[in-house]
């Protein structure tokens, strides 16, 4: 596989990240197309058993999500600034805690967002609550799903 194909396949993984937080985009869709043709077109045993993984791991992921309260974060005052805080503190905490740290990341990024808006700890804490009963979480369980499967694709395409 070229390099230009393997930009195309990593420029859909990132606008499948950045889909997670948009309502309405399909962004889990677009990481599993991404692995999908990556492993369409490099047919090692590495690539189907990542293709595999990520396709048990996306449906987990909706089952997890529809096991959760609805979306309604809209309601509930979130802002598409949240999601940039969020989504950047979810892959910042991914990059510095491997895995793990996206989940503080995620709730640090709508705390500092919710921080700077209203300008008191206490208020700020409430809204995280707020954000994370009312659909926070289930944005989390599918963004946290799609960088972990992105962070697989990363190794395996690094280790060759």
């Amino acid at each position: 596989m070229g390099v230009w194909e393997l930009l195309l396949a990593g420029l859909v993984l990132l606008l499948g990240l950045c889909g997670v937080l948009v309502p309405g985009v399909p962004g889990s869709w677009l990481v599993w197309a991404a692995v999908l043709w990556w492993a369409l077109q490099d047919p090692r045993p590495a690539t189907w058993y990542l293709c595999v993984g990520a396709t048990v791991a996306l449906f987990l992921s909706q089952v997890v999500r529809w096991a959760l309260p609805p979306r309604r974060l809209r309601q509930s005052g979130a802002t598409p600034r949240m999601a940039v805080y969020a989504g950047t503190g979810a892959v910042l905490g991914f990059v510095l805690v491997p895995v793990i740290g996206a989940i503080p990341g995620f709730m640090g990024g709508i705390y500092l967002s919710e921080r700077l808006r209203l300008g008191r700890s206490g208020e700020a804490r409430a809204a995280l609550r707020t954000a994370m009963r009312s659909g926070g979480s289930s944005v989390l369980a599918e963004l946290f799903t799609c960088l972990l499967i992105t962070g697989a694709w990363l190794v395996v395409v690094v280790r060759g």
